[in-house]
């Protein structure tokens, strides 16, 4: 029988599954506070498992076979599976190209929560658009989707970009149009972004949260600033924030 990308992700979700432990799937229940399907696995455990598939498929098939199997897997709402085809994937996105990064754009379609959305933005969407910044673009119009995990990808899609020192206009630009999202899992990703971009260019990154400081929601801020030291910390925070922040 001729295995197919199905057929794998079959596979690869039946281990899953034998593997799931029922005391620490109540823990993820407790934790995301929101209904979700969990197979109760820890997260180093699920990497290494999806190490040693990864191996096992690229010794066997190619790059585009590995691709399918993951996006056969990133697809429902069982947490592990879907962060298992991120897995299958983290290391590799030096070797993808534009046709991957727009399917991985389809996957924000396909979000549960933010540990879903983290994963697949932080290990494949944010390094491909550290690689080739012109994807960057794209997230001008996730910042202006009704769907909340487009937006927060908006911001956390720039965070290797601005590890790296680049992106740094993107940065403002995408800051002044989420400025105003009471979204707080938006919220979070924008802070995310800020503190980042606060810890690898402090010089131009502070001027811009004093100049943002009296707009900006006070979540935003708070992360923003938790890096920096206490004397900078307190110089952006200690102003009156706007009415609702």
């Amino acid at each position: 029988m001729k295995k197919t990308p199905a057929y794998m992700a079959a596979h690869i979700r039946r281990v899953l599954l034998d593997g799931a432990s029922a005391p620490h799937t109540e823990e993820v229940q407790w934790f995301f506070k929101e209904e979700i399907k969990s197979r109760g696995w820890y997260t180093n455990e699920l990497r290494k498992v999806a190490a040693r598939f990864r191996r096992a498929i690229l010794a066997d098939r190619d790059q585009d076979f590995l691709v399918a199997v993951a996006d056969k897997l990133f697809r429902g709402r069982v947490l592990e599976e879907k962060v298992f085809g991120v897995f299958l994937l983290q290391g590799l996105t030096g070797k993808l190209g534009d046709a991957e990064f727009k399917l991985f754009e389809t996957w924000l379609d396909r979000i549960s929560t933010w540990a879903d959305h983290d994963g697949l933005v932080s290990y494949l969407i944010g390094p491909m658009i550290a690689a080739e910044p012109m994807r960057a673009k794209v997230v001008f119009q996730w910042a202006k989707s009704c769907d909340r995990w487009h937006r927060r990808a908006a911001a956390v899609a720039l965070i290797r970009a601005i590890r790296e020192q680049k992106c740094r206009a993107e940065v403002v630009k995408i800051t002044n149009l989420l400025l105003n999202d009471r979204d707080d899992m938006v919220q979070k990703g924008l802070g995310w972004l800020l503190r980042e971009a606060a810890k690898y260019d402090r010089e131009r990154t502070i001027p811009f949260l004093m100049k943002i400081r009296t707009k900006a929601p006070r979540l935003v801020l708070r992360t923003a600033c938790e890096t920096l030291p206490s004397e900078e910390k307190c110089r952006v925070l200690s102003l009156p924030q706007r009415v609702g922040s």
